[in-house]
């Protein structure tokens, strides 16, 4: 094929894969089929003799929303695909698109500073022309530490930039460079020159740290009471073609009290306003502060897909996954996401394209401000500025054709404009947030801010490469997975209890399957219903020795452990093929079960009580910080219960009452020879205590600072001798 007609990628579509999954799916839509009939088979059958009715209506609802759950999800296995794409057939550097890089921070203790600059740095190392570069610091916590360090990964990355160019180094991020020693070069002075510029880096992180010495008494600053500030940090001038070094840029939005920031969909919507007056680039990557690019072609890769003719008049972003350098190969928190990157998206992928994941992903700037591929942007001043805000400068950039419109470095016209984009008040009575940028219906913008590009005909795509192009630092301790998910489950169940129901919103403006992705996510949190189900009204009919299953002999018996193992067994498959081992199976069923009755309840509460306008929005950054005892703890595979009783205490109550429905199974099946009437029972009881050993292990045998607290074991025992009480009222 011609070089000049090569296509930029190419699109992989799994046929084995595609039938493997619908002969699965058909199989087990069969299995639940019977199982749902035996379950309205209650009302059928006489009165006398049929177990408690409130009991088999609770498991019949838990088992019904479970197969519903089971049915959305398979939207995601109907077509996955993958796609590869070839950097080196794109054309000359001087014919690519300019790039903006917008990096989001917020806490310097909780986002150390020297980690969110060697984000920075290998930002600027990214393998792209320097004059089309610019990256972008968004510091809402309006920190001096940050700006300092900003200034200070300016001047090392003067030499680390040609140091990368010179001897072609892949691992572009300095801190992982150095501990890389793996990657090397044969060139005669690469050794002396890596010592020197190692040398460098340790001057960079011992400036970095001295100045946080010195302020460790205060700053003056509020994190969420202080004015805008704005500073381009580059010690060059003239055009961008002369540019060696990227324009760095870092930003400061105005926050007070009195009005809501919108968290990072505010935050993301500033760096849109104000980089339209300094470099105005058709693209940007939105990266979190912690998630390093960790491969120099990224960008190149990106625009594999954004520059292909055939694709980018309807294409909003390329997605990349999310993969993490601090994740032991037992991953028992499940920190690495696995299902969503090396399933759900490339399921996605194959449908109209994958989810908006928070960060890695490179996205068309006009995707946010027109209303869908092909729509002009509204040229009248009057509707412009009732959309995008009161600012002249800004109105005319979003007039103008895209291109690079490179300040002077001193320009206080830039400032003073950038200023009124950034102030708190700027977004009143206007469409940001609402229909343009980032929306803020929820604090999962990202979820949200795809959905609503996908119903308005925009696609998406999801690349992900054998090589990691970015890898940042995930939950590594229960308490920020548990306070992280309940933030997550807040914000998707907005989505999907309110009126951008994708099951309602979503049919009429995209695909069937991609609205049920969509739904799947929304009502993920409601995993709750069945596992609480699940995990309370067999263990009182098992101590009770009340059935709600069917007999051994029973014809029916063999449908409910048939469904099950499928269920397991394609999961197994999954893992499996996804590179990971098996113990990754147990440990993303075990975590799936605890965020169920803990983040999962807490999440979905909160979010009802915001859509009923009973509570606000709020949102504290993931800790990116993890003592060493609890990392130790992590990587040899011990669970930290250092988190709140509100966490351990549903967790305890539930598995102490599973114990106790076991035990007295066992000793009824033994004494009474009860075996056939509550098998069943028996077996989900001991899955469940399986499934929960490290909660077992840690209120019974652990004495370590990580164990689940005496106070948290009985309190648990108390709620549990409670259910237990209550049973016996309805069950006698």
């Amino acid at each position: 094929m011609d070089e000049q007609t090569a296509p930029f990628h190419h699109c992989h579509v799994s046929t084995k894969t595609i039938l493997f999954n619908r002969c699965f799916m058909s199989l087990n839509a069969l299995l639940l089929s019977f199982l749902l009939f035996y379950r309205s088979s209650f009302f059928l059958s006489s009165p006398a003799g049929r177990p408690p009715a409130f009991a088999w209506a609770v498991v019949s609802f838990g088992e019904l929303f479970l197969a519903f759950q089971w049915v959305l999800n398979q939207a995601f296995r109907w077509r996955p695909i993958r796609r590869t794409a070839f950097p080196d057939r794109l054309p000359e550097p001087h014919l690519l698109p300019s790039v903006d890089v917008f990096i989001c921070t917020a806490d310097p203790d909780m986002e150390p500073t020297i980690d969110v600059m060697n984000t920075i740095v290998s930002a600027m190392a990214l393998d792209y022309p320097p004059g089309k570069l610019n990256v972008y610091l968004s510091d809402d916590g309006g920190s001096p530490r940050t700006l300092n360090g900003m200034r200070e990964a300016y001047e090392f990355a003067r030499a680390w930039l040609p140091f990368c160019r010179k001897y072609s180094v892949r691992t572009i991020c300095p801190k992982a460079y150095f501990k890389d020693e793996g990657e090397g070069c044969d060139h005669p002075e690469y050794a002396s020159e890596r010592k020197k510029i190692e040398e460098r880096y340790d001057l960079f992180e011992d400036n970095i740290t001295k100045f946080k010495d010195r302020s460790r008494g205060g700053s003056g600053v509020d994190g969420r009471n202080h004015p805008f500030n704005l500073e381009i940090i580059n010690g060059q001038s003239g055009g961008v073609q002369q540019r060696d070094m990227p324009l760095l840029v870092y930003v400061a939005r105005e926050k007070r009290p009195s009005h809501h920031h919108n968290f990072k969909a505010g935050a993301l919507n500033v760096l849109i306003r104000v980089s339209a007056l300094i470099s105005n680039s058709p693209y940007f990557l939105v990266l979190d502060c912690d998630m390093r690019c960790d491969d120099p072609s990224s960008v190149k890769q990106a625009m594999c897909f954004h520059m292909d003719k055939k694709i980018n008049s309807s294409l909003a972003f390329v997605q990349f996954p999310q993969r993490f350098h601090n994740i032991s190969k037992n991953d028992i928190y499940d920190s690495q996401i696995r299902s969503v990157f090396t399933i759900s998206w490339f399921g996605m992928d194959g449908l109209r394209g994958p989810v908006i994941s928070g960060t890695c992903f490179y996205m068309k700037r006009e995707s946010l401000l027109r209303r869908g591929p092909g729509d002009p942007l509204i040229n009248e001043i009057k509707e412009l500025r009732k959309t995008f805000g009161l600012s002249n400068e800004l109105v005319q950039r979003l007039r103008a054709d895209g291109s690079i419109q490179y300040p002077a470095e001193d320009s206080s016209t830039i400032l003073e404009d950038a200023k009124v984009l950034a102030s708190c008040e700027y977004e009143t009575d206007t469409k940001w947030g609402k229909q343009v940028g980032f929306l803020y219906h929820s604090v999962v913008e990202d979820v949200f801010t795809s959905f609503n590009l996908h119903c308005r005909g925009w696609t998406s795509v999801y690349l992900s490469p054998q090589r990691p192009q970015f890898l940042g630092t995930s939950t590594i301790c229960l308490n920020d997975l548990l306070v992280q998910g309940t933030r997550w489950s807040c914000g998707l169940i907005e989505l999907g209890l309110s009126g951008f129901c994708p099951l309602i919103y979503g049919p009429t403006r995209m695909s069937i399957l991609q609205s049920m992705c969509y739904a799947e996510l929304g009502f993920f949190p409601l995993a709750l219903i069945p596992v609480i189900c699940f995990a309370v009204i067999p263990p009182l009919c098992l101590f009770y020795g009340v059935p709600i299953y069917p007999m051994v002999w029973d014809p029916c018996f063999i449908v409910f452990p048939l469904a099950f193992s499928m269920l397991i067994l394609k999961h197994l498959i999954e893992v499996l093929s996804s590179g990971h081992p098996a113990q990754t199976c147990i440990n993303e069923m075990r975590i799936s079960m605890i965020k169920s009755v803990t983040c999962h309840v807490y999440g979905t509460v909160n979010g009802i009580l915001k859509l009923l306008g009973l509570r606000k929005s709020t949102f504290v950054p993931t800790n990116k910080v993890s003592d060493d005892e609890q990392l130790k703890r992590y990587e040899i595979r011990v669970f930290d219960f250092q988190t709140s009783p509100m966490f351990l205490v549903p967790v305890g109550s539930l598995v102490m009452l599973n114990i106790a429905a076991f035990v007295v199974g066992i000793c009824r099946a033994i004494l009474q020879g009860d075996w056939n009437r509550m098998f069943l029972h028996i077996m989900l009881s001991a899955f469940v205590l399986i499934m929960s050993y490290p909660v077992i292990e840690g209120m019974t045998v652990r004495k370590d600072k990580g164990r689940i607290a005496p106070s948290v074991t009985r309190l648990s025992a108390l709620v549990c001798v409670a259910i237990l009480v209550s049973g016996w009222f309805y069950f006698a």
